[in-house]
């Protein structure tokens, strides 16, 4: 059984580094909109969120409550204007967490750049002239100034762009809309119910998989096909490993000393929590959405299968107790019947559960690794020690080890009908090289000259994770079928949030009754869509 990390001496080391990076590296993200089969997202509004691509897994970020423009021009740091967008009152995106699951600054902390890395595309041409609109989820970088610190780091090499920011709370639904006309911005962060076969209809082309794979991770969640040939359409703003965030003291004060290995062992150390504590077990944020949506960024743990997401092209019954789907809705199911999540679920507030699990009265919630620093930053906030908050990987093993899938947040991408696509193409470029955002996040660099894994991670490190990567090769068809079928496990928390109102009596059913209907939407999209 692997053991909880509870040594105070590297706890302390972990709270010495957060609070030493605080000042320049304020998470803050989501999970928005969806996950995909396959990539990762992040993080939202007012935290950090991660949303993703089409078909990925991953597990988004939060968002914010409004929609705002912010512009930044000439390297100097301008006001930012707020104007209200048309964000809807759903969950936003961010992600991200979340995945769950933001345009170019989506996740990320106040835009630093001594933390950007010296080599790699984006150094900079004084030549390059235009104005860019990027599109974010990160609403909250708006109201911190966050946006403009980039875009401030961006002009001292691109002094003649213009940087304008579109901060979109409802990012995966909105922006979705508006790619039914040509106006979704310069760059965006490509919604994950965009079907990777349309790739070429709305984005431009980045470079060739070939030559890209070189220099990038996760270049086959942005082809057409999910290959490793072909054009590239974007770029993954960072990627994330998905997981329990977790409260080290509740987990303790609780008598629990090692980590879950199945499902039935979490949910007896979610009893025992709850029995033995005052914090509420497993918190689902229900209310936003998107954070109960992200699990099914966990696709590819439970089974420890790298082909999780290809094999849902063809099966008629994904929604089985014996797969990765129907794993991952039994865990909320049995969280809801089993009383360990909040008491009523359609009261939750995203932004005031960090502070509620830094501060012990949450044990854990599903997001990925994007969310630690945010936590972290809540505990410092609360005057809580912030290496009490840890990762936790999800209760099964293969071969005695867990597995934890990592994957992109969003990926970025360039409007094909933009007027400024080479001003747009030097943002990503500096973007993803030069900005120092991943580090910032405490996330995993898109970048493969960047190795090392984020201080976020090291829990997951200690007890030998197996990190793993889903195939891509049939995540176009999937997320065909999960749009046809109007299941949306990757797109929507609506299955999981129905599966939560029945565990706990709010709704009529049961969970075999869930299934069958799910496998009948999802076998008829099968066939209609061809897996």
């Amino acid at each position: 059984m692997a053991k909880l990390i509870q040594d105070r001496a590297g706890a302390d080391g972990v709270g010495r580094a957060h609070r030493r990076t605080a000042g320049r590296a304020r998470m803050l993200r989501l999970m928005a909109c969806g996950l995909a089969a396959g990539l990762t997202l992040a993080a939202c509004g007012g935290g950090t969120s991660s949303g993703g691509s089409s078909s990925s897994s991953s597990t988004s970020s939060d968002t914010s409550t409004s929609s705002a423009d912010t512009s930044s021009s000439g390297g100097a740091s301008s006001a930012a204007d707020t104007s209200s967008s048309g964000g809807a009152s759903s969950a936003a995106d961010t992600s991200s967490g979340g995945s769950a699951g933001s345009s170019a600054v989506m996740s990320g902390s106040s835009g630093s750049s001594d933390t950007a890395p010296a080599s790699g595309p984006g150094g900079g041409d004084a030549n390059v002239s235009g104005s860019i609109t990027v599109l974010t989820n990160r609403t909250d970088l708006k109201q911190n100034g966050g946006l403009d610190k980039y875009a401030a780091a961006f002009n001292k090499l691109y002094p003649k762009v213009k940087v304008s920011f579109q901060a979109i709370t409802d990012y995966a639904g909105e922006v979705k809309t508006r790619m039914n006309t040509e106006n979704y911005g310069d760059v965006l962060l490509i919604p994950p119910a965009i079907s990777r076969t349309d790739y070429p209809k709305f984005f431009e082309p980045l470079g060739d998989a070939a030559d890209l794979s070189k220099q990038y991770k996760w270049t086959n969640t942005a082809t057409a096909d999910g290959s490793e040939k072909g054009p590239v359409f974007g770029l993954a703003t960072f990627g994330n490993a998905n997981g329990f965030v977790y409260s080290k003291k509740v987990w303790k004060e609780a008598g629990l000393t090692d980590y879950p290995t199945t499902q039935d062992q979490l949910m007896t150390d979610l009893e025992a929590m709850k029995a033995k504590t005052k914090a509420v077990p497993l918190y689902t944020n229900y209310k936003d959405g998107w954070p109960l949506q992200g699990y099914s960024g966990a696709l590819g743990s439970p089974t420890c299968s790298t082909d999780a997401n290809a094999e849902m092209a063809s099966d008629n019954a994904p929604f089985s107790a014996d797969k990765g789907p129907g794993l991952i809705y039994t865990l909320i199911f049995n969280a809801a019947k089993n009383k360990v999540i909040e008491p009523d679920p359609t009261t939750t507030n995203w932004e005031n559960s960090k502070t509620l699990l830094a501060t012990g009265k949450i044990g854990a919630m599903w997001l990925g690794s994007w969310a630690v620093n945010q936590m972290r930053d809540a505990a410092t906030k609360a005057g809580t020690d912030p290496a009490d908050i840890g990762m936790m990987p999800w209760p099964a093993q293969k071969d005695g080890k867990f597995c934890a899938v990592t994957g992109p947040d969003y990926n970025e991408a360039i409007n094909i009908h933009s007027k400024s696509k080479e001003a747009a193409r030097a943002w990503i470029d500096w973007f993803t090289n030069r900005s120092g955002y991943a580090k910032d996040v405490g996330s995993i660099p898109t970048a493969k000259s960047s190795t090392e894994m984020p201080d976020t991670l090291a829990d997951f490190t200690k007890v030998g994770v197996n990190y793993i990567e889903l195939a891509q090769n049939k995540a176009g068809t999937v997320t065909k079928i999960d749009n046809e079928s109007e299941v949306g496990f990757f797109s929507s928390p609506n299955s999981a949030q129905k599966l939560v109102d029945i565990g706990r009596g709010a709704a009529p059913g049961t969970l075999d009754s869930v299934f069958k209907d799910l496998n009948s939407k999802w076998a008829d999209a099968v066939s209609t869509v061809g897996g």
